[in-house]
Parts: structure tokens; C-alpha cells; sequence
């Protein structure tokens, strides 16, 4: 099979013109074509009155392939296609468990704990996982009762249960990472296993949405417990029983113990996501080195959909093949700063996403349809660990910031942003004109903020370092250069965004086991391994085999 890239099509293409062009790239009859795969769609917008489908194709062809290859041997758009398939590294025996082998545990239950569970029950190794929250249905109640009553339940909501907290965001299924093994296939092939359109396997940008996601997650759980693997929501871990270097159990606190119960355990996934910091704390006391590591704050900002539709696709928005528009900004501040666009929501809403008492916490979050009226993103300033430290204390003499530094930073502006809002949960907000003004908001304009329990209108001034302020003050006017409107005077920004990737990382080694006690394996976004759904998964992926790899090492096939 052949791979052909670079195809360009017209937005209103007939659906036979994508046969015509690949014959007339490969040069030959279309009859000579086999069938026919789209691997990737994107579009090319850089000509708003001439928008055009740029495809990637894999094709049989009739006859010798291996001759049309050489005849195309100076077309780096013509190749032989990429083999795609997965192949587990390990497999147990079918009674694996039944003479009391050592069956794995998975901590957290997001995309990374969810795929590491995944993994580990396709080859046999019937893993247990633990959930500090509930599953995603009841998670889904509490977390709206948050946004529509002011009601936070500290243990489920957009943080912790069942999905992460992608669940509760676009269900963004792209990334940068590099692939070499397309594990990213493997995720996107699950998902549609379970539920999810078969066009993510092929849209260069692929999304679910909130909706969708919860099914999908379902469906997913009922796989792993399918092939012998068990799930345990409400289980929280308190503590790590360590003998010799070597992890032998875990400390488990259930709503019928609450001071907790020892759960044998010697082989251990750990992926409790970027909010987890209680579990943080835990691992810093029992002597698991954390590194602080570099993250982003900021402000969620809010456009009408239709300004960021125009402003990419000009007089193409609209068009029902394109959709809503989305953007990435990114400008360099002269004070140093790194001021980007993150996790831009087509036609969403801006959502309360803190997980601890009296503090405020922004995210944003779109339905698969991506019908609502405005659009948001983060807006946020890159910080470095050196950040973390007060002004008015001094770094120590070895330079090391503490490890749970950057958490008590984050907490310092989550609590500033709720008594600026007032309470209940209502979240700060400011005007862009008034903003680059300097002057504190009193009234909206014609952009109604999305975030509930509410917004309430005041100076972020006193929501956000100065640092950041400056940097956003200097970034919004360039961000206006390259998306016209971006700075419009009645934009929203909605503060604050604090929890961007986790603020540390927990250091592992080659064998991604933990480099302070053998048999941990950190894995994930809250480990510091990854940022957003689909890196999540492939690192959980990839932890699941090196753990099995490690438990069965005379199966192990690569």
C-alpha cells in the first residue's frame, strides 16, 4: 500500500475528485486504484476566498508497487504507507492471577490511568485501579452542581472521578508528541471502539467533546472489566508501604475507612493527574523525589464564535464542512515572558474547574457540536520554578525550590480569585479594553461570559503577578495583528487559570519506574509526563509496558 501526502482539494471538492487527483499524482489510470484511505484531512485557510482540503492517502494500486515507488523516487509525497497496527509486547497466560501472581495496580482513572488499565487487561495481567472519585456519571451530577449551585464535593468534580479532567474540557485528541510507534492510533482506535466518530481517526485535529466522552469512557470500563480487570471508585491513597527501597503496598482510605487500609500492592502505575495535591504531599513525606517543574497562568478570554469564524475562514465562515474556527497565538514579551493561546474551545463555555474549598479555578470545555456562541482560551504566562518562591524570601543557597512550591503558588491566586469574586465560586472578570485601560470593569458589553456560578466585574490586576499582567497587556494588541477583533473592547477575561500541567515532576528512570522506590511507576500529566488527553494515553501506554514487560520478562517481545 501506498502513502500519498500533500493532495489539495478545493473546499467544495466532488467526492470522485479525490480518486482523480491521486491517480494523476501516482501518473496512472484511475482503474489502476484499489481502495482508498483517507489517513488525514486539514484544511489550508492562509487564502480565506480560496480555502482548500489538504489530504494524506493511503491507496492500493494495481500492478507492480514496488516500480511505481521507484518511479516516484524523487517525490517525497509518494511512499510506501506506514504500518499501523499494535502489537502488545507481552501476554499472560489465560489463569494468570489464579496462583496468586502479583496483578498490577493503577492509580487514577484518567486518560492516562484509564489506557495504562486498558493495556495492562488487553495482555492479561487483570489490573486493579483505584479511583479517588466517582464514576463519570455521578462525577458529572457533582460537578454541576458546582457550576449551578455553587456546591463544590471536594473528591468529584473537574479534577478527580472517572476520565481526568479531560473529561470535561473539548475532548482535544491532537498533539506534538513524537510518535515513531503511532500509539496515538492505538488511543484513537480505542476510542472509536468505544463509541467516539470514526472521523478522528482521519481529522487533523480530532475532538469528542464533553458529552460524547462520558459514553465513550463507559464503554471503556466495561472492557477493562471485561478481560478480569477491577475498578474501585472512592478509593484515595494516603501513603505507600516501602520496605527496603522497594514498594510493597499502599495505604487506601474508602468513605467506610477513612483513616485508611493497607492494600498489598508491589507493582504500581501512578497517574493522579495535576490536581492530586494531597497525594503530592504524601509522596514528598514518604521520600519520593518531586522536582518543581515550569507551568502557565493566566485568564480564560471569551469572543463571539462568528469574530474568530470570520477573522479565519473570511467569507467561507459558516461553511458546514469547516465548522467552528479555533486559533493558537503565541507572542514573546520583551520582559522575557512567553505569553499562548491554551486549549482553545470553539464554541464553548468557560467552566469552574477548581478542586479545593474557597479557591477559583477556570478551564474551558466544548460539546462535540461546537454550537455555543462564544469561543475561549486560555491566555497564559509561562513561569519558572524561580517564580514560585515569595519576593519577600530568598531561594535557598543550593538554588532548589522546594517541590510543592509551585502548588502553594497556585493556591495563593486560586483563593486571591475567589474573594475577588465575591464567593460562591463566582470567578473574576475583566474587559480587554478596560484591562489594557488599567481601569476596573463595571459593565459588559455585547459578550455575555459563559462561566457559571457567575462572573463578577473587577480589576485583574490583583488576580495575577505583574509579571503576567504586563505580558498580556503587550501580547493582546499583537494577538490582534494576527486575529482581527482578538483585542476587541468587550472581549471577557475570566481569571484565573492556574492549572495548565502539573507544577513538578516525579523523576523516573529508563525503565519509567520511579528513581526513589522500585515498583512505582509515575506516569501521566500529573507525574510532569504530559499535557492533554492524547499524550496522557500514550504515556500510559507506554508505562503499562514497561511494567508487564517487567513481570513477564520471558514473554517480553521487545
Amino acid at each position: 500500500m501506498l502513502r500519498v501526502t500533500e493532495l489539495k482539494l478545493p473546499l467544495d471538492h466532488a467526492p470522485e475528485a479525490l480518486a482523480a487527483a491521486l491517480a494523476e499524482r501516482l501518473r496512472i489510470a484511475p482503474a489502476a486504484l484499489g481502495a482508498i484511505h483517507v489517513a488525514k484531512r486539514s484544511v489550508d485557510a492562509r487564502k480565506k476566498h480560496a480555502i482548500v482540503f489538504i489530504y494524506t492517502v493511503d491507496c492500493e494500486v494495481a500492478g507492480d508497487e514496488a516500480a511505481l515507488l521507484a518511479a516516484h523516487a524523487a517525490d517525497p509525497h509518494v511512499r510506501s504507507a506506514p504500518d499501523l497496527r499494535y502489537r502488545h509486547v507481552v501476554h499472560a497466560p489465560a489463569d494468570y492471577g489464579a496462583h496468586g501472581e502479583a496483578r498490577p495496580v493503577v492509580v487514577g482513572f484518567g486518560p492516562c490511568g484509564l489506557f495504562a488499565a486498558l493495556l495492562l487487561a488487553q495482555m492479561g495481567l487483570k489490573p486493579i485501579v483505584l479511583e479517588r472519585g466517582k464514576a463519570v456519571r455521578e462525577r458529572t451530577k457533582d460537578t454541576w452542581g458546582l457550576w449551578r449551585r455553587g456546591i463544590l464535593d471536594p473528591e468529584s468534580n473537574v479534577q478527580f472521578g472517572e476520565g481526568g479532567a479531560g473529561t470535561f474540557s473539548d475532548g482535544k485528541l491532537w498533539t506534538q508528541i513524537s510518535d515513531p510507534r503511532h500509539l496515538t492510533r492505538k488511543v484513537l482506535e480505542e476510542l472509536v471502539k468505544a463509541g467516539a466518530p470514526d472521523e478522528i481517526l482521519w481529522t487533523a485535529k480530532p475532538h469528542i467533546g464533553t458529552f460524547r466522552l462520558v459514553s465513550v469512557v463507559e464503554k471503556m470500563r466495561a472492557t477493562i472489566l471485561g478481560l478480569g480487570g477491577e475498578i474501585r471508585f472512592r478509593h484515595r491513597v494516603i501513603g505507600l508501604e516501602v520496605y527496603e527501597g522497594r514498594l510493597e503496598g499502599l495505604r487506601v482510605a474508602t468513605p467506610e475507612r477513612p483513616d485508611g487500609e493497607t492494600f498489598a500492592a508491589r507493582h504500581v502505575v501512578l497517574a493522579p493527574g495535576h490536581s492530586a495535591r494531597d497525594t503530592f504531599a504524601m509522596l514528598h513525606a514518604t521520600g519520593v523525589r518531586l522536582d518543581p517543574k515550569p507551568f502557565s497562568i493566566g485568564v480564560r478570554i471569551e469572543h463571539p464564535q462568528s469574530l474568530v469564524d470570520r477573522a479565519r475562514y473570511g467569507p467561507n465562515a459558516g461553511h458546514p464542512l469547516l465548522g467552528a474556527a479555533d486559533y493558537r497565538l503565541v507572542h514573546h514579551a520583551s520582559n522575557g515572558r512567553s505569553v499562548y493561546s491554551f486549549c482553545m474551545c470553539p464554541g464553548g463555555t468557560v467552566v469552574a474547574a477548581t478542586s479545593e474549598a474557597e479557591r477559583v479555578v477556570t478551564n474551558g470545555m466544548s460539546q462535540y457540536s461546537r454550537n455555543e456562541r462564544n469561543a475561549n482560551a486560555g491566555i497564559v504566562v509561562g513561569i519558572e520554578p524561580r517564580d514560585f518562591v515569595r519576593p519577600d524570601e530568598a531561594l535557598p543557597q543550593d538554588g532548589r525550590v522546594h517541590p510543592l512550591a509551585g502548588i502553594a503558588f497556585q493556591r495563593h491566586w486560586e483563593s486571591l480569585a475567589y474573594m475577588l469574586g465575591g464567593g460562591g465560586y463566582r470567578a473574576p472578570g475583566q474587559l480587554v479594553g478596560d484591562f489594557l485601560a488599567g481601569r476596573t470593569s463595571t459593565t459588559l458589553g455585547n459578550v455575555e461570559p459563559s462561566y457559571r456560578p457567575g462572573v463578577e466585574l473587577t480589576d485583574l490586576k490583583r488576580a495575577l503577578p505583574a509579571y503576567a499582567l504586563e505580558a498580556m497587556r503587550e501580547a493582546l494588541p499583537a494577538f490582534d495583528r494576527q486575529l482581527p477583533g482578538f483585542a476587541r473592547a468587550d472581549a471577557v477575561m475570566t481569571g484565573v487559570e492556574t492549572r495548565t500541567s502539573s507544577p513538578l515532576r516525579i523523576p523516573r528512570g529508563p525503565d519509567r519506574q520511579s528513581t526513589s522506590i522500585i515498583g512505582l511507576y509515575p506516569a501521566g500529566e500529573g507525574a510532569g509526563y504530559a499535557g492533554g488527553i492524547m499524550s496522557a494515553a500514550v504515556d500510559g501506554i507506554e508505562t503499562a509496558e514497561a511494567l508487564a514487560a517487567r513481570l513477564l520478562p520471558s514473554t517480553a517481545s521487545c
